[in-house]
């Protein structure tokens, strides 16, 4: 518990440190780039994003139980990389069409290789980069058994596969699941906090007590609409808390999760969850809870 504890503050005091950053450069000609005008017309910075990012992926590292630490730094990494090339990049006029996956597809069929894409892709190859680096991603503790216990022998390959896709999908579709929900001030950083609170107990729970911290300590510059988590933040704290879910005991409960993952996703191509939202009671309040009025 003292660890844990220790872990949420230094996530919090990295993103506070980040943002105070992110404010110094957000006036200069260097934070042009990531200015940006959100849903109520008024300016913020995308600078939030990386100081979010740096935090996530610093703390996950340290935090991370023996196996998953080469994992968590990579997923949290490159995640923020190419989510903030996203951020930059997808802002071009030509790219204003590439949203989605229908609108990456579309632009690979006419030809072009949209921002959209390029983050796809690089999220999805460090998801199975990570996958490939756990030992066993559904309990990293066990490998020390393993190592204890070399009779106990190596898993067989078609677990290992399971495993490894299972792995895969939730970090790159949490990742993009986290975004998704970046539309409105303070909603993916909430959604983040409750996910990582939800699971910061346990074994592997150390993975996520630096991001819990950092993503507490944005939200109410988020929610003040200072700033924005863009790509980069929310596809980083969501690679990593995808990683905490691989590591839960039980393949089905994990492959139950996958599904979850996969059918929001593809549902957020047809429905838009800001009107389901604003459509739920309870789920209407949380959203709006701490936002400044439009």
């Amino acid at each position: 518990m003292r660890r844990r504890v220790l872990l949420t503050l230094g996530g919090a005091a990295a993103a506070r440190l980040g943002l105070a950053a992110a404010a110094a450069l957000s006036g200069r000609p260097a934070g042009a780039p990531w200015r940006r005008t959100n849903y109520a017309g008024r300016p913020v910075t995308l600078l939030g994003g990386p100081a979010l990012a740096a935090a996530v992926t610093l703390t996950a590292a340290a935090g991370a139980p023996p196996g998953t630490r080469a994992a968590a730094t990579l997923v949290g990494a490159v995640s923020g990389l190419v989510g903030g090339y996203d951020d930059l990049a997808g802002a071009r006029p030509d790219q204003a069409r590439d949203k989605g996956l229908a609108g990456h597809l579309r632009a690979l069929r006419a030809g072009r290789v949209s921002a959209g894409a390029v983050k796809v892709a690089g999220i999805g190859a460090a998801a199975a980069a990570a996958a490939a680096l756990m030992r066993d991603p559904a309990a990293p503790h066990a490998s020390l058994r393993s190592a204890r216990d070399p009779a106990a022998g190596p898993s067989h390959p078609l677990t290992t596969l399971a495993d490894a896709v299972l792995t895969t999908g939730l970090v790159a579709g949490t990742a993009n699941l986290v975004n998704l929900l970046d539309l409105r001030p303070g909603r993916a950083a909430k959604a983040a906090s409750l996910l990582a609170a939800a699971t910061v107990g346990g074994r592997a729970g150390t993975l996520v007590a630096g991001p819990l911290g950092a993503t507490v300590a944005v939200l109410p510059d988020d929610l003040g609409e200072r700033v924005m988590l863009g790509d980069c933040g929310a596809n980083a704290v969501g690679a990593v808390l995808g990683l905490r879910l691989a590591a839960l005991p039980g393949r089905r409960a994990r492959g139950g999760l996958l599904a979850g993952v996969v059918a929001l996703t593809l549902a957020s191509e047809r429905v838009s969850f800001t009107t389901v939202i604003e459509a739920t009671p309870g789920l209407r309040e949380l959203d709006r809870l701490g936002r400044r009025p439009a």
